[in-house]
């Protein structure tokens, strides 16, 4: 039986190359999502200003319906109790208890 020409270590290190590049972009893709997240929207960013957007609706003067919060808007995806992402303020964190003039219900 003849050896095989290729060096074992080198047949190893190829295995993995290609297995790296495979799972990279999945993993990349995994990831993105949590990123953007992570930031917990200002009162004062440009979308946020936009969309009158307050971290506590009492202090929202154009909030006709007290019963409006971030937590029970339609656009509002819940990360634990006080916080969540709103697709409309760029995925951002809101405050559960936050109102803006995009509430949906």
């Amino acid at each position: 039986m003849a050896k095989s020409p290729v060096h074992p270590r080198r047949r190893r290190f190829i295995k993995l190359t290609a297995t790296g590049l495979v799972v990279a972009p999945l993993a990349t893709a995994l990831l993105r999502g949590n990123a953007s997240a992570a930031d917990l929207i200002k009162e004062s960013d440009p979308a946020a200003v936009k969309l009158k957007y307050k971290a506590d609706a009492t202090k929202a003067p154009e909030r006709t319906n007290p019963a409006e919060l971030c937590d029970n808007c339609l656009l509002y995806e819940s990360k634990d109790s006080a916080y969540g992402t709103c697709s409309v303020l760029e995925n951002k964190l809101v405050a559960a208890k936050g109102w803006c003039t995009a509430w949906s219900g």
